[in-house]
Parts: structure tokens; C-alpha cells; sequence
């Protein structure tokens, strides 16, 4: 026992135990972190996937039975006490396990609600028609039925009454489907004059009045000055009313189509085609086909823009807002951080007001993030803001151009929230340059500050550009304080675009982070909402490892740049 006693103490001793507790902390920790991502990713990539929409009878004990076409999309077990408790009618047959489905139902329109809980107990003759069709909605949610005609002016153009693929069955289908591209395209047309050609003449028309008003604030509006800002006015106004023609003629094409469909009530009801953004017949699509309609959904999410209270459509808005934040932070941080590191590493006096400030640095890394929204808002918005409005933007008074939230003030607050982090590792960085560099490029002549500009700096780059990584992993994810200085649920326009000065640093943004929250806590659906709380949670992960791996690449081709250097 003595001897035994001992071997377990210099095992101790020696280290090993610490080495697997710390090895097993990493694994177990990159095991949760891989799950967390393939939770994600399955719950969030599954929802484009089209699936099988299933018809079956419905009928609970001692009510009518009714027909239910729907998408399964869950199931849990409850006991049969827990349903009757909730008012379910269910004979007492004990406290056994039934299954119970989500199903979604969609035809909110019709029906009010398009999710529904069922108990798989009494669900009888499902099956999957080869006809039942789904149809995405720019709004109202999805649309699921059997075609029955579909009509051009109100007249009948193609009618069937089966609900099997027959020749009738097929040419109907195929004509909606074209009618649905021709009014998708249709809709490419307006959306372009509409953002594009329309929005042109709208800020030119808004610089007019700005300027008009600067003369008068300048005393300088003579009857010359007015009559020359008429005629430019008139101009657009002229090409405003063309545009608008050109809209009234669209929207006539827009609306000459609509469709009869059968619901899962037996109910017809007549539509628009404009209203449908895609259709397909899940049940006669093979794995293929359904795998090819899966990347056009993942596409169009990436690509098009939300609706639906951000339940619908896609996120590029918020992927635009992101990544040009995250740019705009970066560019920002980068410069401060490294020039307060080189002046307390370099130049400062090493003392007891250096220590200080290194503290404060330190402590500042670990405030709250809100607590830099605040400041963002009070300092930044309230005063800056108020104040650039006061001193250059008199004529847009008493609407703000910089005294409200913006791009520019949002990408400040992150790039102060994130300094502390470039200032430390750029300082880890220039402290492990080995003092006989900065002496040996000083006996050959140069300057303190040429050695410090092309033998210090770009040694210490790979620490410089790890402390931008990390900066880049905080700002992208952060929330709290974007919705106090600029943060949007919806932004109409993008802070790029071609109308001058291009990149407008004072308009709101979308930005994922702050779109999860929203659709996730704030979205009357949720459950229509939840799939695209996973869908654009991963998407973030992915845009912060892509930022991420950027940088990433330039650290370690500067690493291996200046590798000889540092031997």
C-alpha cells in the first residue's frame, strides 16, 4: 500500500494528471462546439429543403373528420393527461404516451394560423398526391392546394379538375408556372425603377431643396437663383412622371393573371399570380430535382431581401451591413491601436502613469458592451452628431443627418469597444522584437523613426493583424450596443449605392446579429421564425470565419515574410 501510495504521488507530481484534465477540457469543449454547429446547421439548412407535402384524414374522438395538407415538421411525446388538460377531448384511457406533430399548414389567409399540433393516433389514410403543390407568398406565407385554373383578364386560359397528373392536370401546372416567371420578371423590372431610377430622382430632388434652403438661410435666394433650381426641378419631375407611367403599365402586366386554387378544406379561391414568388410540386420532384430547388432557396436567402416581418426571403441587407461595418470598424481600430501600442511600448516613459493607462486599457477590454452603446448614443449621436448637423447640415435642420444612429457612429463605437484588443496584442507583438534589431538598424544610420517604421512595425505585423482578428471576432457578433447607434429591423436602401457621395456613412443598416434577435424575440410567427433563427445564426458564424480566415492569411504571410528577421 505504501509503495502504491507513492507511485500515485510522483504521478502527480510529474504533471500528467493536469496535462489530460487540460487535454480532456479541450476536447470536450471542441465536441460541444462542432455540436453546436451541427445542431445549427441541420436545423437551420433543413428548412430549405423541399419537402413532401402529406394529405391525410384527421378526425379526434367524437368530432367530424376533416382533411389536412400539411408539411411535418416535428414530433414530441405527451401524455395523454397533459392533452386533456389543455381541453383536447380524449377518452380516459390512462396516462399513456401518444405522439403529437407539428405540422405546418400555411394558407394563413384562409385559415388564420399556418402551424397546427396534431396526435399521430388519429391521423388515418395520408398520402402524398403528385398534383399538391406548395407556393411561396411575398406574403401571407405559404399556399398549399390543388391547381384548378389559371386566368388572363378573368378569362379561362387553362382549367382542370384533377387531382392526379393528367394531360389536363400537367398543361394547367405548366401554365401557372410560366405565368409565375413572366411575373417575376415583371417584378425585377419595377423593383429596378423603383430602387434604382425612382431613388435617383428622389435624392436629386432632395439636394435641390437642401440647396434652395441653404440660400435662404444665406440670405442668398435672388429670383435668379429660384428660377434656375425650377427649371433643373422640373427636369425631374418631367422624368419622375415617365417612371411613373412606366409603373402604372407594369402593374396593369403585373396583375392581368390569377389562378383558382382547392384548398385542404375544399374551398376554391381565386389569386393573383404576382403574389407568388415560387411554386413546385414537392411530391413529384425526385432527389434531384428537389436538391436543385434547394440551392435556388439557399441562393435567393443569401441574395434577396426579407419580408414577411423578417420571416421570409433573404438576409442580404443584413449580410451587406454586417461585413461593411466590420470593414469600417476595422479600418478605424487599426491605426488608434497600433499607434497608442508604439507610443506606450516605443516612446512612452515607463513609469507609474504608463502602468495606469495600461490598466485602463485592460479594464476597458472587459466593460460591457452596452455600456459603449450608451456612450455611443450620449457622446457620438447626442453631441457630435447634433453638433455636425448645426455646423454643415443647417438646411436638412430639424431633420438629423448625423445627429441620429448611422453606419459611421456604429462602426466608431465597435472600433473603441475593440482598441483595447489591438493596443495588447500589438504590444505583445513589438515586446518580443529583440532589442539588438532596433540597435542594429540604428548603428547603420537610421532614424529612431525609420526603424520603427520598416524593421519594428513590420516584424510586429503578425501580432498587429492577430489583434485585428480578434477585434473583428467581437465587433461582428456584437448587438447590445448597434441598437442604440444605427442598428435597423429593416432598411429599405443599402449604405451603398450609385447615387453621390456612394457610400452614405450617416443612413441606417441591417446587421445579422440584431436580425436574429428580431426574428427570434420579436416575430409574431415563431415558428414560422425559428428555422431562420438557426439559418442566419450560422450564416454569422460563417461570415466571421470567413472575415476571420482573411486575416488570418495575411498574418501568416507576413509571419513568413519577416520570419528571417526575427532568427
Amino acid at each position: 500500500m505504501k509503495m502504491e501510495k507513492k507511485s500515485v504521488s510522483e504521478w502527480v507530481k510529474s504533471g500528467d494528471p493536469w496535462v489530460w484534465l487540460n487535454a480532456g477540457a479541450v476536447s470536450i469543449s471542441v465536441i460541444m462546439v462542432i455540436g453546436l454547429l451541427l445542431l445549427i446547421a441541420v436545423r437551420g439548412l433543413g428548412h430549405f429543403w423541399p419537402a413532401d407535402v402529406v394529405q391525410s384524414t384527421y378526425a379526434l374522438p367524437g368530432e367530424k373528420a376533416y382533411t389536412i395538407t400539411a408539411e411535418r415538421v416535428e414530433s414530441v411525446e405527451v401524455t395523454s393527461a397533459q392533452l386533456r388538460e389543455a381541453g383536447i377531448n380524449l377518452p380516459d384511457e390512462g396516462n399513456k404516451l401518444l405522439q403529437r406533430t407539428l405540422l405546418k399548414m400555411g394558407n394563413r389567409d384562409v385559415y388564420g394560423a399556418d402551424f397546427g399540433w396534431v396526435i399521430d393516433q388519429y391521423i388515418s389514410d395520408s398520402q402524398t398526391p403528385e398534383m399538391l403543390f406548395t407556393a411561396e407568398r411575398h406574403e401571407w406565407g405559404n399556399l398549399y392546394g390543388y391547381i384548378r385554373s389559371v386566368k388572363e383578364n378573368g378569362q379561362v386560359v387553362s382549367e382542370t379538375q384533377d387531382i392526379t397528373p393528367t394531360a389536363s392536370a400537367l398543361a394547367t401546372w405548366e401554365e401557372f408556372e410560366e405565368r409565375i416567371e413572366r411575373t417575376t420578371e415583371i417584378h425585377d423590372e419595377i423593383k429596378d425603377i423603383e430602387k434604382t431610377d425612382i431613388g435617383k430622382i428622389n435624392h436629386a430632388l432632395e439636394r435641390i431643396r437642401l440647396e434652395q434652403r441653404r440660400y435662404e438661410l444665406n440670405g442668398k435666394l435672388t429670383a435668379a437663383v429660384e428660377a434656375d433650381l425650377a427649371a433643373e426641378r422640373a427636369i425631374y419631375d418631367e422624368q419622375y412622371k415617365g417612371l411613373q407611367q412606366q409603373l402604372a403599365d407594369l402593374y396593369q402586366q403585373i396583375n392581368r393573371d390569377t389562378f383558382t386554387v382547392q384548398v385542404m378544406d375544399g374551398t376554391v379561391h381565386e389569386m393573383q399570380v404576382s403574389k407568388m414568388v415560387h411554386a413546385f410540386r414537392p411530391n413529384a420532384m425526385g432527389v434531384v430535382e428537389k436538391m436543385g430547388f434547394y440551392f435556388v432557396k439557399v441562393w435567393d436567402f443569401l441574395t434577396g431581401d426579407p419580408r414577411e416581418a423578417n420571416t421570409e426571403g433573404g438576409v442580404f441587407p443584413a449580410i451587406f451591413g454586417t461585413v461593411m461595418m466590420v470593414l469600417l470598424m476595422t479600418v478605424l481600430v487599426t491605426p488608434f491601436g497600433v499607434v497608442a501600442a508604439v507610443y506606450l511600448r516605443e516612446y512612452a516613459k515607463q513609469g507609474f502613469v504608463t502602468r495606469i493607462i495600461r490598466i485602463a486599457v485592460n479594464n476597458l477590454a472587459g466593460v460591457p458592451s452596452i455600456v459603449y452603446g450608451v456612450f455611443g448614443l450620449g457622446f457620438f449621436i447626442y453631441f457630435l452628431g447634433s453638433g455636425i448637423d448645426q455646423a454643415f447640415f443647417p438646411e436638412a435642420l430639424p431633420s438629423p443627418t448625423f445627429g441620429t444612429g448611422g453606419l459611421m457612429w456604429a462602426s466608431i463605437t465597435l472600433a473603441l469597444l475593440t482598441v483595447p484588443v489591438v493596443i495588447v496584442a500589438t504590444e505583445e507583438g513589438l515586446s518580443r522584437i529583440p532589442r539588438n534589431v532596433r540597435e542594429g538598424s540604428l548603428a547603420l544610420g537610421a532614424t529612431k523613426a525609420e526603424t520603427l517604421w520598416r524593421v519594428v512595425l513590420p516584424m510586429a505585423s503578425p501580432a498587429i493583424m492577430t489583434g485585428v482578428i480578434l477585434a473583428v471576432a467581437r465587433a461582428a457578433g456584437e448587438v447590445a450596443p448597434l441598437m442604440l447607434v444605427g442598428v435597423v429591423k429593416l432598411a429599405p436602401t443599402l449604405p451603398l449605392d450609385g447615387n453621390y457621395p456612394f457610400i452614405h456613412l450617416d443612413q441606417k443598416f441591417m446587421h445579422l446579429g440584431f436580425h436574429i434577435y428580431d426574428v427570434g424575440f420579436q416575430s409574431p410567427n415563431v415558428e414560422a421564425a425559428r428555422p431562420l433563427v438557426y439559418a442566419t445564426a450560422l450564416l454569422l458564424v460563417m461570415v466571421i470565419a470567413l472575415l476571420n480566415f482573411s486575416a488570418v492569411t495575411i498574418r501568416n504571410h507576413l509571419r513568413e515574410k519577416y520570419k528571417s528577421l526575427e532568427m
